[in-house]
């Protein structure tokens, strides 16, 4: 049983602490000593252990306050109090603050490792029945997604029907709602799961390089064309080919999609030969893009050919049913990365998260959940161990009415960048035209108040 475990004992009686240490240490634990228990707080702070022996009168702080503190700041490890024969009362009320169980000093070996060993095998079934627990809930989800609300059900529904044909579709949400998890469900679930699956972000590249990328090009079409490329329309032939972003796309290049689309055939640039392809197109955009249409910046006839069948991710604030779920995820992906066993969310902590706006939806919530793997070094994640933005009411701001101080110009200025891209869904570029500057301008403002990785941008 003892296989390593780690072991805190809190007595102040030197020659105590060397005896049970012994006995413990013959039977395989690792015992650590405390000699009072603010020093224990201190030690299981940092440390993780596997069980608690205490006594209850100490110096400093005794037992009783030990329990106390250790209910307060959540910090559930099993604990056994070592009482005198006239404090066993005081042990009864010990076990009341969450203690498992007592044993009666001085202390018989056998009887001590019976009640230590039984603590630890208790502890073990609880985690073996809440990790069951836990894989029971990974059957609430489609595929690689995640979440049992209304809109999700309906989402399951859209993605289970289109998966059977090769009609075009358009994924329409805000960044980080997930919108190529579900390019991937319906390419997984289909008869191409065996071709491939290539993606590409189209607002991240220049209009020559998205050409060259998309429809391929031959040697010496462009500076540092040294060789024939293929592009990725060709190289996704029998498969599904996702175009993220699809909505920055430039109006001349727009012509070559719809050609590609309709037509089957795409002309690498610098040649003159169309090539044949056969590719299912899945498209996404964090855009309105019937405003797009309507304002002369997306071609018609080309947004008709992409929304064959079309699916609107609602923003995580707008399901807060499939917080919780999706944190369990979260959780057992960084238990896995970081090694550790599975944590657990406190109830006053998942309360937080549903209240939550998640302007960065669910890219934002995994990495609030990752933040609190690497940072907690306790079982469970508490408010403390969230963002300070999730910590704490955020502020109302300061108005010009005289009531509170004026902001700074520099701070004006974050804010309405801020606004403009929780405004945009993240996007940087419609965000920067929103601003009346351009991408490159927006970029340098980004860096000059470290809102680079700001999750309101959906990064």
């Amino acid at each position: 049983m003892a296989n390593g475990r780690r072991l805190l004992l809190v007595e102040d009686e030197a020659n105590m602490v060397r005896t049970l240490a012994k006995i413990l240490e013959r039977k395989g634990f690792h015992v650590d000593a405390a000699t009072n228990g603010a020093e224990a707080l201190e030690r299981l702070s940092t440390t993780r252990y596997d069980l608690v022996i205490t006594d209850l009168n100490m110096p400093v702080m005794g037992g009783m306050h030990l329990l106390r503190e250790m209910s307060g700041r959540a910090i559930r490890v099993p604990t056994v109090v070592l009482t005198g024969h006239g404090t066993i009362p005081s042990a009864v009320e010990a076990m009341r603050l969450g203690a498992g169980d007592y044993v009666i000093k001085p202390c018989h070996p056998d009887e001590l490792l019976l009640v230590v060993n039984r603590l630890i095998e208790l502890d073990d079934l609880r985690r073996r029945v809440s990790q069951l627990q836990r894989e029971l809930r990974r059957f609430d989800r489609f595929g690689e997604l995640i979440g049992t609300s209304p809109p999700m059900q309906e989402i399951y529904r859209v993605i289970d029907a289109v998966s059977r044909n090769k009609s075009n579709v358009l994924i329409s949400g805000e960044n980080g709602t997930g919108k190529e998890l579900v390019a991937r469900t319906i390419h997984q679930r289909g008869p191409l799961a065996e071709r491939p699956f290539l993606a590409i972000n189209c607002g991240a590249l220049s209009e020559t390089l998205l050409d060259s990328q998309l429809f391929g090009h031959r040697k010496g079409s462009f500076t540092g064309a040294i060789g024939d490329h293929e592009g990725l329309f060709l190289a996704a032939s029998g498969g599904t080919l996702f175009l993220d972003e699809i909505a920055d796309v430039p109006l001349p290049l727009q012509v070559k999609f719809l050609r590609a689309i309709q037509e089957r055939e795409v002309t690498p640039l610098g040649s003159t030969r169309p090539v044949r392809v056969d590719v299912r197109i899945i498209a996404a955009t964090n855009r309105d893009l019937p405003v797009a249409v309507r304002q002369g910046e997306f071609r018609s006839d080309l947004f008709y050919r992409l929304n064959v069948v079309s699916i609107h991710l609602p923003p995580l604030r707008e399901r807060g049913a499939d917080i919780e779920p999706l944190v369990e995820h979260f959780i057992r992906q960084f238990s896995r990365v970081y090694g550790v066993e599975a944590k657990r969310m406190t109830a006053p902590a998942l309360a937080r998260l549903r209240t939550y706006e998640w302007p960065g939806n669910i890219r934002e919530l995994q990495n609030v959940v990752e933040r609190a793997f690497a940072l907690s070094t306790q079982p469970e994640i508490a408010v403390s161990d969230l963002p300070a933005g999730l910590r704490e009411d955020r502020p109302v701001p300061a108005t010009d009415d005289g009531a509170g101080a004026p902001l700074t110009l520099a701070e004006a200025e974050r804010r309405a960048i801020l606004a403009a891209l929780r405004q945009a869904g993240g996007n940087k570029k419609a965000a920067a035209r929103a601003l009346g500057i351009d991408r490159q301008r927006l970029y340098r403002k980004l860096d000059k108040y470290g809102l680079r990785d700001e999750p309101a941008a959906g990064q």
